[in-house]
């Protein structure tokens, strides 16, 4: 980057800083506040400055809370003026439109294209060097960004061997680097162990260890939250030493559903919310670099993300034991540890995570139209419960399954 970069993007910090603390946010375009501008205004001041860490081996300082491109408005403009400077998932401006404060300031923000395999889903897709290359140039013209600062493959890999094997998407990043039109690179990455439409698929610990080990990319997005996981766990410290960025995303496991219940909810500590709580541990008791957590409203926005890098109190503690001990009762953390043993073949973390998007994230109908692309779908289970001897969280997943069945079929 150069010293001009540098400059322009220390000056806006100092800028966003200033608006934020004397409630001229609306003014930054020159316009008189309205309602709405009051509103974001306000959420922000209560928020207040987000902190910052570094991501990767190029020790860019990111807000621990990242912003994304389905990111509501309201929400996105109050994240602004909290300082938050990385946007996931970019490319989602092509649909909508990017932010004009962030095109005005563009140095002062990392945008995120994600791209996704070609001729298929996840599972069945390719990766396709011109393909890849082609959709990236197109979501440059749409949204107007000029560059994107990190080019992420969505989903990830599905094993070391189709890491070390299949280079197409590093190529295209090579390509487009040169061209000027990306920086750096990046992966979300799920877990594909035991999954029938992946053959020799592993884990997602398995297959960061190895990207972290090959050195090609910078840092990963991955599922984790609350609940003991281990593996995940011992991930994070090694991409800490060797310096590559860890980002957690699916956070919010099962507070959705929990926040139906009034039963539970009215046995939580005053002065705290499962979210909030859930900001706190993740941005100060875990070592992750930041995290990725979905709000849709400006109250939502001001519950959430007031947390970020503040410690732990003994009413957060408590909230977190409690979600954690809910959560293992009901909730898949989708690890892919049990899906290797199933007899049928079920892809039982997919379906869990359809059921998620429903039950948590209120999202009925990407869930039940996910589900019904399945080749294999939860009343295939036998009741075996083969599954049950292999989940680290003691799930019991074949009512789990029928549930999801009941929930997401159409047929």
């Amino acid at each position: 980057m150069s010293k001009k970069s540098l400059i322009k993007r220390r000056d806006f910090l100092k800028l966003s800083s200033a608006a934020m603390i004397t409630g001229l946010a609306g003014k930054l375009a020159g316009k008189p506040l309205t309602g709405k501008e009051d509103e974001i205004t306000e959420a922000a001041r209560k928020v207040g400055k987000l902190p910052r860490r570094k991501l990767g081996y190029s020790g860019r300082k990111v807000s621990i809370l990242l912003g994304a491109g389905d990111l509501a408005q309201a929400p996105t403009e109050a994240g602004i003026l909290c300082g938050m400077n990385y946007w996931h998932k970019a490319n989602r401006w092509m649909r909508s439109k990017t932010p004009d404060s962030i095109l005005k300031n563009r140095d002062a923000h990392y945008c995120q294209v994600t791209i996704d395999r070609v001729g298929g889903s996840h599972y069945t897709g390719r990766f396709d060097e011109e393909a890849h290359c082609t959709y990236v140039k197109e979501a440059l013209k749409q949204t107007g960004l000029g560059y994107f600062d990190d080019m992420q493959l969505h989903y990830g890999y599905h094993s070391t061997e189709e890491l070390k094997k299949e280079r197409g998407f590093v190529r295209a990043f090579e390509r487009l680097k040169k061209e000027g039109l990306v920086k750096h690179l990046c992966l979300s990455q799920h877990g594909y162990a035991g999954n029938s439409r992946v053959p020799g698929g592993q884990s997602a610990a398995e297959i960061l260890t190895a990207v972290v080990e090959d050195g090609l990319y910078e840092h990963a997005q991955f599922i984790y939250s609350y609940g003991a996981d281990p593996e995940m766990d011992q991930f994070i410290e090694f991409a800490r030493k060797k310096g590559f960025g860890t980002i957690a995303m699916k956070t919010a496991r099962g507070i959705g559903r929990m926040k139906q219940d009034q039963e539970f909810m009215d046995k939580l500590p005053a002065g705290t919310s499962p979210h909030h709580a859930l900001t706190r541990w993740l941005t100060t008791s875990t070592k992750l670099d930041a995290a990725v957590i979905r709000v849709k409203t400006l109250d939502e926005f001001v519950e959430t993300y007031s947390g970020a890098g503040k410690n732990l109190r003994t009413r957060d503690k408590q909230t977190i034991q409690m979600l954690t001990v809910e959560a293992d009762k009901t909730t898949c953390r989708l690890c892919t540890l049990c899906q290797p043993y199933c007899p049928q073949e079920i892809p039982i973390a997919d379906i869990l995570r359809f059921e998620r998007y429903a039950m948590d994230d209120y999202d009925w109908g990407k869930a039940q139209e996910l589900y019904t692309k399945l080749p294999t779908k939860a009343n295939a289970c036998i009741n075996c419960q083969t599954c049950m001897q292999h989940c680290p969280q003691g799930l019991r997943i074949p009512q789990q399954l029928s549930r999801a069945h009941a929930l997401l079929y159409k047929g």
